[in-house]
Order: C-alpha cells, then sequence, then structure tokens
C-alpha cells in the first residue's frame, strides 16, 4: 500500500484536481489551506443554485453536514447526486449522526438514494448508521469499543451501501468490506484543534481524485496522521495548527516510508 500512498501524492501535485467542498464555516478556511498545501486546488461552494455547475467540474466532491443548515443541507443533496449521475468521486462526513435524529435521517435518505465513494466518521457515527446505540458527548465517543468489534462494524457497513469505509479513531479503520487497513500515525494532541475531522475529509477527496478508494483513505489518514505526529505542540494548539498546515507542504516521500504505521488486517 506504500507505494500507491505515495503515488497518489504525487499524482495529485502533478495534476492540481479541483477539488469542491462542503464543509462547514468552522473549518472552512482550514479545509481549503490544507487542500492547497497538499497540492490541489479548493472551490468552497455552497449556495444551492451553483452547487450542480460546481460539481460537475470537479475532480472529487467533499461533503460534510458538522454545521448544517437548510440551504446547505440542500446543496449537499445536489452535489452528491451530481457526483454520482457524473461518476465524480465524493466522500460524505456522517458528523453528529449519533446524537442528531435530523442528521441520522437525512444521512440515511441521502445514502438510500445516492451511491458515495466513501462514508467516513467516527466508530460511533458508523454504528448509528447501522441503527446501533452508543454513547457520545456531542461528536466525541464517550465509551471504549473493541478494536475487532469496530472492524466488524465498518465492513458491515462498506458491504451494505457497496462503498469506503474511513472510521476515524485511535486507529483510522479502512475497509471496502473486503479488505480492512488500521492506520495509527498521529498523535492525541490533534484532537484539540477544531476542524481536524474535516481537514481529514477533505484530504480524503483530494486522494480520492488520484487514486482508488481504499487507497484515497489510507493515504489521508497516514498522511494527515504523520503532519499532527511529527508537528511540534508544545508551545499550544494555534502553532501545533500552523505546523500540521505546514508539514502536509514540506513531508517527503522518505518521511512517509520511513514513519508510516498501516497495518492490513484482512
Amino acid at each position: 500500500m506504500l507505494n500507491e500512498i505515495l503515488s497518489a501524492r504525487n499524482n495529485v501535485k502533478a495534476k492540481m484536481p479541483l477539488i469542491h467542498c462542503i464543509t462547514n464555516p468552522i473549518s472552512i478556511n482550514d479545509c481549503a489551506n490544507f487542500v492547497l498545501s497538499s497540492g490541489a486546488k479548493p472551490f468552497m461552494a455552497e449556495h444551492p443554485d451553483e452547487v450542480r455547475e460546481i460539481t460537475a467540474i470537479a475532480d472529487a466532491l467533499a461533503l460534510n453536514i458538522a454545521n448544517i443548515t437548510d440551504a446547505r443541507l440542500k446543496s449537499i443533496e445536489i452535489a452528491a447526486k451530481t457526483a454520482a449521475k457524473k461518476n465524480i468521486p465524493s466522500v460524505i462526513d456522517a458528523v453528529g449522526v449519533s446524537c442528531s435524529k435530523l442528521r441520522l435521517d437525512y444521512i440515511n435518505r441521502l445514502l438510500s438514494e445516492t451511491k458515495f465513494s466513501v462514508i467516513k466518521g467516527n466508530i460511533a457515527e458508523i454504528r448509528a448508521l447501522l441503527g446501533k446505540k452508543t454513547k457520545t458527548v456531542g461528536i466525541d465517543v464517550t465509551e471504549k469499543q473493541d478494536f475487532d468489534e469496530c472492524v466488524y462494524d465498518a465492513s458491515l457497513l462498506a458491504k451494505k451501501y457497496r462503498c469506503t469505509v474511513l472510521a476515524s479513531g485511535e486507529r483510522d479503520i479502512i475497509t471496502n468490506g473486503s479488505n480492512v487497513y488500521a492506520a495509527a500515525n498521529g498523535k492525541k494532541e490533534m484532537a484539540l484543534v477544531t476542524g481536524t475531522g474535516c481537514v481529514l475529509n477533505v484530504l480524503t477527496a483530494v486522494y480520492l481524485s488520484a487514486a482508488e478508494p481504499l487507497t484515497a483513505c489510507a493515504a489521508a489518514a497516514v498522511i494527515f496522521g504523520l503532519c499532527g505526529e511529527l508537528s511540534d505542540s508544545s508551545k499550544g494548539m494555534a502553532s501545533y495548527r500552523a505546523n500540521m498546515l505546514d508539514r502536509l507542504y514540506t513531508l517527503t516521500d522518505k518521511e512517509i516510508s520511513e514513519n508510516i504505521r498501516l497495518d492490513k488486517i484482512i
């Protein structure tokens, strides 16, 4: 998988793909800058009257329901269906579906009507999409899950919707229902920076423009995890956030090869 990750990363830098992102306003600036630092070009449009046109010219689509409004929900649906119709790879981040009936009902309907390349979420969100109960405070998981059980649930969701699932956590689980990888790069301080989940989502779209979904998810998890792992957090979270952005821009193939922690589980 290492060679595929490096190839996807270098293809992005060579081709500079256009990534259409409908994300939340809390993290939109960071998402745009991380897309730029990856070598791709962001387009952060979300008005319902224009997203169909913009999605149609994009190389990949990133969708996120972290901060929702009626207009944003409408735009996400239009963009998702446009991407599916035109075979543009897409990722949907099911933020908060484990703690909000509105979100869960919306995503369940969207998944029943539209094909996505990748479904992303933490394990509580993945379990919620399977109709299972879990304990959360806001979007944070508050109960420990057995890793094998997490793998089973992520694989089950991937099979249900015939897609790849990226279940973020201490070890990110990446599965298409047949193959399963676990990515362990990163460090705990990443959770103290607002929007890191949103950034992982848009980076997944970046690499979807250059690789098949399993590789794209692995590339996003490993590369962003390394950005956090190799950045200095000793001076506080503001400089740490900036360091991660710098690290994405300066990260080398050699650093990835020497520090990657990606295991094939199945």
